[in-house]
């Protein structure tokens, strides 16, 4: 439901923007001119990108969007972009390019371009020592309680693969490891990337994450549609950053651990 709700939010905000917007992409050509490039970043996503203590915001896509402003030669401006605003905000040209972990998808690409992955969300289960499962089915059982969020789209596919498995709702992602933490749960299953660097607020506690993946998504960057030198622009030097293990290690400075599934960077793109 709340990722319905999300979409008709998202249709309802890309009619009214493209309506007062009608008007076509800045070039990578005409960012450098202007010294600044403005990057739609997600302003409630620690430690992908939020306000930190001085007001100012920090994480991974902050780090990584000053990279990107520093080879262009410009200023990176972070517009704060809720989830449901990083399509619309692309194809109005608030922004000129998205991150806050947006995954590539096919009804995505019929409205905007995507680069090379700068990221992967793998879909995995995060555990403890307490029980000895090895695969994410066997959780399919009414001794294990699985965490999760309310409204989340997850909540239903759990119910519906492991339908013997009670659940427990919380409000967040710190919620959902705080129960595990204190054993009114026994794991979380979802896109376990973003979960982890909650763990280290409970160093007593013997994490695990199984190497069971369930499914990977590849998160890009997102760029208006058939702003192609802008694009290619990005692929290029996102190979640069995957090479050089740029991103692996400020994926690691912030979430504490490696992404469970890094991508590998290829020269072809």
């Amino acid at each position: 439901m709340l990722r319905k709700l999300l979409s008709l939010a998202s249709a309802a905000l890309l009619g009214t923007v493209m309506l007062a917007h009608a008007v076509e992409a800045r070039s990578l050509d005409q960012i450098i001119q202007a010294g600044t490039i403005k990057i739609g970043v997600n302003p409630n996503f620690p430690p992908m990108s939020s306000y930190g203590k001085t007001n100012e915001f920090e994480g991974f896509d902050i780090d990584v969007g000053n990279k990107i402003a520093a080879a262009i030669g410009v200023k990176a401006e972070f517009v704060p972009t809720e989830t449901a605003q990083r399509v619309p905000y692309l194809v109005a040209d608030q922004i000129d390019i998205s991150l806050g972990a947006l995954t590539r998808s096919a009804e995505r690409a019929k409205l905007i371009d995507f680069t090379v992955p700068l990221h992967t969300e793998s879909m995995a289960v995060l555990t403890t020592d307490k029980n000895d499962t090895q695969k994410w089915t066997d959780f399919n059982a009414d001794k294990y309680t699985l965490v999760n969020m309310r409204g989340n789209w997850s909540v239903d596919f759990l119910k519906d693969k492991l339908p013997n498995a009670k659940v427990l709702l919380v409000e967040n992602n710190a919620d959902t490891v705080r129960a595990v933490a204190q054993g009114r749960g026994d794991a979380i299953i979802e896109n376990i990337d973003f979960f982890l660097a909650f763990t280290k607020n409970y160093p007593d506690v013997k994490w695990r994450t199984l190497n069971d993946t369930i499914f990977t998504n590849y998160d890009s960057i997102g760029v208006q549609k058939g702003n192609d030198g802008l694009r290619n622009f990005l692929n290029i030097l996102l190979y640069d950053l995957h090479s050089s293990n740029y991103v692996n290690d400020t994926w690691q400075k912030w979430y504490g651990q490696p992404m469970l599934k890094p991508v590998v960077p290829s020269p072809y793109f």
